[in-house]
């Protein structure tokens, strides 16, 4: 049996059913925007992206995934890009330098930061906590994670999930 895009999207919405993210909003709401704005690159990218937060934030392990038909490099996309699974998970730029040495979770972590970083995503974090969370964090995780990939591949990213990005990555390029 061979696990499918659509497969995942069905997995992703009941993994992640019922969760709902700092701001309260369904959790499956940025699950499915991060594997949308991947739709131009392949199946296990695309699958990554759906599933990217599942080891993070559900029981489901690599294991099972692996039983389900989810490819040995899916998994790999989503362990990488799975914070917990890092050497050392509290160090924002160590993650992300991880994450960048490999192309396919590089286009799935981009994806994520765009979609975090939404303008009304960006300021209810913000307002929520003044005081926790870094108004640079996911800025200076783009630097790193743009140089990796091709700007073409980043654009198309960003083109679908935050235009808003679109001026940072054109000023990153030149």
């Amino acid at each position: 049996m061979t696990f499918t895009v659509e497969t995942a999207m069905v997995l992703a919405g009941v993994a992640h059913n019922r969760q709902k993210d700092k701001l309260k909003r369904p959790h499956s709401e940025h699950v499915m925007a991060v594997g949308d704005a991947l739709a131009d690159f392949d199946d296990d990218i695309r699958i990554a992206g759906y599933l990217h937060d599942i080891a993070k934030d559900t029981p489901i392990t690599k294991q099972a995934l692996l039983d389900m038909g989810v490819s040995e490099r899916a998994v790999e996309i989503i362990e990488r890009v799975t914070r917990r699974f890092q050497d050392d998970p509290a160090n924002d730029e160590a993650v992300i330098l991880h994450i960048a040495q490999d192309h396919d979770a590089t286009l799935v972590k981009i994806a994520c930061n765009a979609h975090n970083s939404l303008p009304e995503r960006v300021q209810a974090f913000a307002e929520k906590w003044p005081d926790k969370v870094s108004p640079t964090r996911y800025a200076d995780a783009r630097k790193v994670l743009y140089k990796a990939v091709p700007r073409g591949e980043s654009h198309l990213i960003v083109e679908r999930i935050n235009t808003d990005l679109l001026y940072e990555l054109d000023q990153l390029a030149d």
